[in-house]
C-alpha cells in the first residue's frame, strides 16, 4: 500500500482493499499529496488521470478543492475528452458561490459558440447545474439562440437550461417568449416536453408571460387531444398510455393558464373530460395522468359534473392497494374539503377506513359535515386514542375545528372538547384552552353539569395539563355549584361534595411535580375565588396562599404575595374583586378581532415562541435604530388595578388597509385600552383574495427608537382561502411620548402557485387616533 497509485482503477482497488478507515484515510492522503505535487509540476500527460482520481476522492467525502484550477485548465483544452472531465470536475468541485465564476462564465460562453454539438451540450449541462443569477444574465442570449435553432439534442438541452435560467432569474422570462412560441409548433416529443415545462415555469413566475401564453391554450389542448388519438408514434407509449409524461406536462400547464379564467375553463371541459374518461388507472402511468387531470379540473372553473368526476377519480385512488396512491389521493381530497365539495361525502366510509391503515402517512383526512358530525367524531376520537404520538397534534386540531364548526349544540361541543383534551393531553393546540373556557363561560345553563364533570375528571387524573387548567379555572368560577346535590345531569352522579375535598384537590394540583407554572397559577387563583364562594375554610385558603409567598417561581410568588396582601389589607374588597367573570359573548364576524384576542390572552397560559433575533435586528436596522428592550410590566398600585374589568368608552379607530398583492390582503385593526394611554393594540389580519391557501406566513415589525413594539404569537402560519377565517397576529405598541406612529414591516409567505413572496413595507399613514 506504500507504492504510489498510477491509475484510477488502482486507487479504487486500494480503497476497497483497505481493512480499516485509518488505512483508507492514509492511502487517500498520500495520493492527494502526490496529486498536489503533480499539479504543481504541470505534467501534461497525467493531468486528466489526476483530476479523475480527485473526483473519486471527492465522492468518498475527502477534501479535493485544490483541484478547482485544474478543472479550468481542462475546460480550455481543445480535446473533447479533457473538456468532458473538466466540466464534470466543475460540476462537482464548484458551486454558484465560488469566486471563480467569471472564469467559468467565459469558458461556457466560448463553448456555447463551439462548432461541435457535443461541446455545446457539455457547456449547457454545466450552466444548468451551476448557473448563478449573474451567469444566467450573462449567458441568457446564447441559450436563447441555441434553443431557437440548434440541432435536436443541443436544442433540447438548451430548453432545459432555459428552465434553470427562468427559475433563477424570473425577469428573464421575456427573453424566451419567442422561442416558446416556436417550440409549441414542433412535433418532437422531446422539444414539446421542454417547451411545456418552460412555459409553465414562466407563467408561474411572470404575470406578463401568463397573459401572453393564455392565447396558446388551444394549441396545448390540441397537443393533449393528439396524445389521446393516433397522432403520435407508439414508441412513446407506457403501459398503453400515450406519452404520460407529456400529458402530465400539458395538464399542469392548462391548470396554470386556466386558473381564475372562466372563459378558458369552459374551453377545457371537453379535453379534460376526454382524458378523465379514456385513461385507465391500472398502472402508475395511467394513475399519474388521471391524478393530474383531477387536479386540473379542481384548479380551474370546471362545470359541476366534471368536478364530481374528479372527486370520483380521487375516490377510486382510495381503494388502491398502493399506499403511495392512497396518500396522494387523501392529500388532494384535503384541499377539496377546504373548498366545501359536497360530492366528497360519498367517499366518507372509505376515508374513515384509512384511519385503520398501519401506514401513518394516510391518517390525514376525515369528511365532516353537520349531518354526520356525531358519527365521524366518534370514529376520530377512537383513532385519537390509538394513533402514534406524531399524529396526535393534527388529529386533535382537526377534531376541535370540526366540533367548533359543526357542533349541533353547546353541550355536545363542550363534551367533545373535553374528550379531546383528555385523550390528546399536551398535543392540543395552544388556543384550545382559551376557546373552551370562552365556550363554558357562555353556557350558563350547563355550569352545574360542566363543573361536576371536570371535578370528577380532575380527581381521577391531574397529569393532563390542558384539562387540569380548564378544570381549575372552572372550579374557581363555579365551585359553589359543587356543593349542591343536583344539577349535574343524568350522566354525572349527583353525589355531595365537601368543601374540604375541593380545597384538597386544588392543593394537590399546586403541590404536584407534574403541574406546570401556568397550571399552578390558575389553581392559586381558583383557591382565592373559592374563598368568596365557599362558606368556610377561608383560613385554610389563607395558609395555602401564604406558603407560596416564598415560592421559587417568580410569577407564582408574585400572585401569592398580592393575594396575601388582599387578605390582610383589603379584605373588604375581596368579595367584589373576585366576582364571577361575565359570560364572554361570541365575536361578531364583522367586528374587529382585537377584543377576542384580548380575551384569549387573559385565559391562555404559557408564552409564545421566541422571536427570530437576527431577522428582527435586520428589520430594525432599516429604521436606523437598534432593537429596544421590551417594556417592563407596570407595577400595580393595588390589586384592584389587576383584577378590574377594563371597559372602553372611546370611539372606535378605523381600520387601515396595509398591503395587497399576490392574492393576499393585510389589514390593521386598532384598539386603545383606557387603562394605559401609551399602549396601542394592533391586530394584523391576513386574508386571501384568490383561491388557495398561502403557507409559511411570517410578519415582522420594527419601530423607531422612541417607540417600542412587541409581537405576540400568530394564530397560525397558513392563510386559508377566501372562505376561511383570516390569520391574525397581535402587535403591542408603546408610545409614551405620543409621537407620530411609524412602522416598518417585513412580510413573507408562499402562495399556492408561484415563488415565495417577501415584501418590506413602511407605514406612515396611521390614523391620528392611534397616537394622539
Amino acid at each position: 500500500m506504500g507504492d504510489p497509485v498510477a491509475t484510477v482503477a488502482e486507487l479504487i482497488r486500494g480503497v476497497r482493499g483497505a481493512r480499516t478507515q485509518a488505512a483508507e484515510r492514509e492511502l487517500v492522503q498520500r495520493e492527494c499529496a502526490r496529486i498536489r505535487g503533480a499539479l504543481r509540476a504541470g505534467g501534461p500527460r497525467t493531468g486528466t488521470s489526476n483530476l479523475t482520481k480527485l473526483l473519486y476522492v471527492h465522492l468518498l467525502g475527502y477534501p479535493a478543492h485544490f483541484g478547482q484550477m485544474e478543472c479550468f485548465r481542462h475546460l480550455a483544452s481543445s480535446q473533447f475528452s479533457e473538456k468532458r472531465i473538466g466540466y464534470l470536475g466543475a460540476a462537482l468541485l464548484l458551486d454558484e458561490r465560488q469566486d471563480t465564476h467569471l472564469l467559468l462564465t467565459n469558458s461556457i460562453k466560448n463553448d456555447l459558440s463551439h462548432p461541435s454539438p457535443c461541446v455545446q451540450g457539455l457547456a449547457l449541462g454545466c450552466l444548468g447545474c451551476l448557473g448563478s443569477p449573474g451567469m444566467c444574465r450573462d449567458l441568457a442570449g446564447e441559450v436563447q439562440r441555441l434553443a431557437g435553432g440548434a440541432p435536436g439534442p443541443v436544442r433540447r438541452k438548451a430548453v432545459a437550461c432555459a428552465v434553470h435560467i427562468v427559475r433563477k432569474v424570473p425577469e428573464l422570462s421575456d427573453v424566451f417568449v419567442p422561442v416558446c412560441d416556436q417550440l409549441l409548433e414542433q412535433r418532437s416529443h422531446g422539444l414539446l416536453h421542454g417547451a411545456l415545462l418552460l412555459i409553465t415555469e414562466m407563467c408561474e413566475r411572470n404575470p406578463e408571460a401568463l397573459r401572453h401564453f393564455r392565447k396558446a391554450v388551444p394549441r396545448v389542448v390540441e397537443i393533449l387531444r393528439s396524445l389521446e388519438g393516433s397522432g403520435y408514434s407508439p414508441e412513446h407509449s407506457i403501459m398503453g398510455v400515450s406519452d404520460p409524461f407529456l400529458q402530465v406536462r400539458a395538464l399542469r400547464l392548462l391548470r396554470v393558464l386556466g386558473q381564475g379564467e372562466e372563459e378558458i375553463s369552459e374551453g377545457l371541459s371537453d379535453a379534460l373530460a376526454q382524458v378523465a374518461t379514456s385513461t385507465e388507472a391500472t398502472h402508475n402511468a395511467g394513475s399519474a395522468v388521471l391524478y393530474e387531470a383531477a387536479l386540473t379540473i379542481t384548479g380551474v372553473r370546471a362545470p359541476p359534473g366534471l368536478r364530481v368526476l374528479a372527486v370520483n377519480i380521487l375516490g377510486r385512488f382510495l381503494l388502491s392497494k398502493d399506499r403511495n396512491i392512497r396518500s396522494v389521493a387523501l392529500t388532494s381530497l384535503t384541499r377539496l374539503v377546504a373548498a366545501g365539495r359536497g360530492s366528497l361525502q360519498r367517499h366518507r366510509a372509505t376515508v374513515l377506513a384509512c384511519l385503520h391503515d398501519p401506514d401513518p402517512s394516510v391518517h390525514r383526512l376525515a369528511l365532516v359535515t353537520a349531518a354526520n358530525v356525531r358519527t365521524v367524531t366518534q370514529e376520530l376520537l377512537g383513532f385519537l386514542g390509538s394513533c402514534p404520538p406524531a399524529m396526535k397534534p393534527s388529529c386533535a386540531s382537526g377534531l376541535l375545528l370540526a366540533a367548533e364548526r359543526f357542533a349541533p349544540d353547546k353541550r355536545w361541543h363542550i363534551d367533545t372538547m373535553l374528550q379531546v383534551l383528555t385523550m390528546a393531553g399536551s398535543s392540543v393546540p395552544d388556543d384550545a384552552i382559551s376557546r373552551l373556557i370562552q365556550l363554558i363561560g357562555g353556557a350558563r345553563e350547563l355550569h352545574p353539569y360542566i363543573v361536576r364533570r371536570l371535578y370528577g375528571a380532575l380527581a381521577c387524573d391531574i397529569s393532563q395539563q390542558p384539562l387540569v387548567q380548564v378544570a381549575t379555572w372552572c372550579i374557581g368560577e363555579y365551585g359553589d355549584l359543587l356543593l349542591d346535590g343536583g344539577g349535574g345531569g343524568e350522566e354525572v352522579e349527583p353525589a355531595q361534595v365537601e368543601e374540604g375535598q375541593v380545597l384538597a384537590l386544588l392543593e394537590r394540583v399546586l403541590q404536584s411535580h407534574v403541574s406546570l407554572p401556568p397550571t399552578r397559577a390558575l389553581a392559586l387563583t381558583a383557591l382565592m375565588k373559592l374563598s368568596t364562594r365557599l362558606r368556610g375554610d377561608v383560613d385554610r385558603i389563607r395558609r395555602i396562599v401564604s406558603v407560596f409567598s416564598s415560592c421559587h417561581d417568580v410569577e407564582l410568588q408574585q400572585r401569592a404575595v398580592e393575594y396575601d396582601a388582599l387578605f390582610r389589607k383589603h379584605d373588604h374588597l375581596r368579595a367584589s374583586l373576585l366576582e364571577k367573570m361575565p359570560p364572554v359573548e361570541p365575536p361578531d364576524p364583522g367586528a374587529e378581532p382585537a377584543a377576542e384576542d384580548a380575551g384569549a390572552e387573559s385565559v391562555a397560559p404559557g408564552s409564545g415562541p421566541p422571536h427570530d433575533g437576527p431577522q428582527v435586528a435586520d428589520l430594525l436596522d432599516l429604521l436606523g435604530g437598534a432593537p429596544a428592550a421590551p417594556p417592563a410590566a407596570p407595577a400595580a398600585a393595588s390589586l384592584l388595578d389587576l383584577l378590574a374589568d377594563v371597559t372602553s368608552g372611546a370611539p372606535p379607530i378605523p381600520p387601515l388597509p396595509v398591503w395587497e398583492g399576490a392574492g393576499l390582503r393585510l389589514d390593521f385593526a386598532f384598539q386603545r385600552p383606557p387603562g394605559d394611554p401609551a399602549l396601542l393594540l394592533v391586530t394584523a389580519q391576513a386574508s386571501r383574495t384568490q383561491p388557495g391557501a398561502a403557507t409559511g406566513f411570517l410578519l415582522q415589525a420594527a419601530v423607531p427608537k422612541s417607540l417600542q413594539v412587541e409581537l405576540e404569537p400568530p394564530s397560525g402560519t397558513t392563510v386559508p382561502g377566501p372562505d376561511g377565517p383570516p390569520q391574525t397576529q397581535r402587535l403591542r405598541v408603546w408610545n409614551p411620548h405620543r409621537v407620530p406612529l411609524r412602522m416598518r414591516l417585513r412580510l413573507a409567505f408562499t402562495p399556492p402557485a408561484g415563488p415565495p413572496v417577501q415584501e418590506t413595507l413602511e407605514i406612515n399613514n396611521f390614523p391620528l387616533a392611534t397616537w394622539q
